[in-house]
């Protein structure tokens, strides 16, 4: 069988599987538009996640500024 090839014909979002000796060794994952790898990157980072979870903790304990009110 011959290897996958990424030409026009991939959509958007395609991942393909990168093999070394036969074995999974990374993943090669395409975008439509730079805003769309950029989303992705943050979706993925656990800095920025850990971020989101602190600021969602705060508001939960009442540690927060409503929109109207800024």
């Amino acid at each position: 069988m011959k290897p996958a090839r990424p030409d026009d014909r991939c959509a958007p979002q395609t991942q393909i599987v990168i093999t070394r000796h036969g074995k999974p060794a990374g993943v090669l994952i395409g975008f439509e538009t730079e805003d769309d790898w950029f989303d992705y990157c943050l979706e993925n980072d656990p800095r920025f996640l850990d971020r989101i979870e602190s600021a969602r903790s705060s508001l939960r304990a009442g540690r927060g500024v409503r929109l109207e009110d800024a």
